[in-house]
């Protein structure tokens, strides 16, 4: 039986770890990049990222440039085999109907 991960499956945070996954090894996204990417406000992300920080399926990097604070997101190992196997669930899902479908004509 597939076993879907309920904290990346909530609609925003999935999106949140899409995103992640979507971009070179060891790169990092800004808070305000990814905020403005998923149409979303500043406490709305930082909520889901807040869960997602908790479970250690994502790195938050605080930093300064030119004296301006900068919030980096970093997806850690951890996250990307937790998003791996999410996916893999979903397609297993979405395999087993198009074969029970098949099987109905």
């Amino acid at each position: 039986m597939v076993t879907l991960n309920e904290l990346i499956h909530q609609p925003v945070r999935l999106r949140i770890m899409a995103a992640l996954v979507s971009i070179e090894d060891e790169s990092q996204l800004e808070f305000t990049y990814l905020r403005d990417l998923l149409e979303l406000t500043d406490g709305n992300l930082g909520a889901h990222l807040r869960k997602l920080e908790e479970a250690g399926y994502v790195q938050l990097i605080k930093t300064f440039v030119a004296r301006k604070p900068r919030t980096y997101v970093i997806i850690t190992p951890q996250g990307k085999r937790a998003f791996g196997e999410h996916v893999a669930a979903l397609e297993a899902i979405v395999h087993a109907g198009e074969v029970q479908g098949k099987g109905d004509e």
